[in-house]
């Protein structure tokens, strides 16, 4: 039984050709070999963000939800991020 399902692609011309330098320069065998490591990335972007998202976000939400106090307002942060940036700004 096979392993594999071919299936037919369209990119645009700019990722085709990465693809088949890819291919050409040797780092990768088959342009298949390049698509299939491109999703195994995308695999694992995914699993990381599902993994911060149930491990991080949730935790401050939670802990927020518990202790409203802790939280600090939207305007309070803009004008940190504000000072912070104009002080760069000033900066030599």
């Amino acid at each position: 039984m096979r392993n594999t399902q071919a299936i037919s692609i369209t990119l645009p011309h700019d990722m085709a050709a990465m693809v088949k330098a890819k291919v050409a320069s040797g780092e990768y065998a088959t342009e298949s070999e390049v698509i299939r490591d491109g999703l195994r990335t995308l695999q694992a972007r995914d699993a990381a963000l599902e993994t911060w998202l149930r491990q991080e976000v949730a935790k401050s939400y939670d802990e927020f939800a518990a202790d409203p106090a802790i939280g600090i307002p939207a305007g309070d942060v803009m004008a940190r991020l504000r000072a912070s940036y104009r002080e760069r700004l000033a900066k030599p």
